[in-house]
């Protein structure tokens, strides 16, 4: 394995900047990620995180900025970087006509294993994503969380101390995504760092100890979940009006109590506002008591990511954005 350099840090990356003939795909953007650490990349389609990652793993040149993967610089020596990082994609890469076995078997071959070698970790990473009852069987009658899994184990044959995982439950049935979130937590007390892209807001809240938000190809924010939640609030007003015609009315009562602007949920009739102190509640309540707004109900929540997100974009973190570059992005 190339050796790793002594520094805390698996990415630093400066100014990263990507562009599809006039389209700027990624905007100058700054990434640190510390060593054992799972950092979260977050953001909708076609924000940037796939050609983010891409770059950082070679497999696109950089049209700007400059990174290194523990030290090694990306641009100099992408032969090195191979050596350090295993990437996980969107989509699995194993063949279809192969068992798991065979695919692992040939993995390891195709990175210079000897066989026997090659076959030894094929079994024990088998076993250790819980893919033995199914190791001579083809992909093909593989269901979707376990060909998932197989490409996850496909990408460790080298033993990288860095992981690229690349919205790694797309598709998934919330039982299985729970099934990949104990896996990755799993490598990361293994010793593995670990460089997550996902739209999901939960899955970055459940698995990552610091997310950067990009939206549009540059990075709008970054911090731990908690500090993320905290720059919208030390909690968040829900509300739902007995008339969903009131709503426009109540939002109007609801700025003007607390200077703020509330985020909108049309369909259920209601809205969520930001609120630095819990009382605030009382305050607006008796505002629109006072309006004659009457209210189906109200609830005081710690902010979630999502609100975060709505915050800092205008809009949710699964909406589709430049869908037309989604291969690239």
């Amino acid at each position: 394995m190339t050796q790793v350099l002594d520094t805390d840090l698996a990415v630093a990356a400066s100014g990263l900047v990507k562009t599809f003939a006039d389209f700027r795909a990624v905007d100058g953007i700054d990434l640190e990620v510390r060593r054992g650490e799972v950092f979260g990349v977050l953001g909708p389609n076609g924000a940037g995180k796939t050609t983010t990652l891409k770059m950082l793993a070679t497999l696109l040149p950089m049209d700007g900025g400059e990174a290194s993967i523990f030290g090694v610089d990306v641009r100099r020596h992408p032969h090195m970087i191979r050596q350090l990082v295993g990437v996980t994609g969107q989509y699995a890469s194993v063949d279809e006509n192969l068992t798991g076995y065979e695919n692992l078997w040939l993995f390891g071959r195709l990175q210079g294993l000897a066989s026997s070698r090659a076959k030894a970790t094929a079994a024990d990473l088998l076993e250790r994503f819980g893919l033995t009852e199914a190791r001579d069987k083809q992909i093909s009658t593989f269901s979707g969380g376990m060909r998932r899994r197989l490409d996850l184990a496909a990408s460790l044959i080298s033993q990288p101390p860095l992981i690229f995982l690349d919205e790694p439950t797309t598709g998934l049935d919330p039982r299985t995504r729970g099934q990949m979130w104990d896996t990755i937590r799993e490598l990361v007390r293994g010793g593995s760092t670990v460089l997550l892209t996902t739209q999901y807001l939960d899955e970055a809240d459940q698995l990552a100890d610091r997310i950067a938000v990009i939206d549009r190809g540059i990075k709008v924010a970054e911090g731990t979940p908690d500090e993320l939640k905290s720059s919208v609030g030390s909690s968040t007003l829900q509300l739902r009006m007995e008339q969903a015609s009131d709503t426009t009315s109540a939002a109007d009562v609801v700025r003007r109590v607390l200077g703020e602007e509330p985020v909108l949920t049309p369909e259920a009739g209601g809205m969520n506002a930001a609120l630095t102190d819990a009382n605030q509640a009382a305050d607006v309540l008796i505002a629109l008591r006072q309006s004659g707004l009457s209210i189906a109900s109200a609830t005081v929540q710690k902010p979630t990511l999502d609100e975060v997100f709505m915050a800092i974009t205008g809009h949710g973190a699964e909406d589709e954005t430049h869908t037309t570059l989604e291969v690239a992005s």
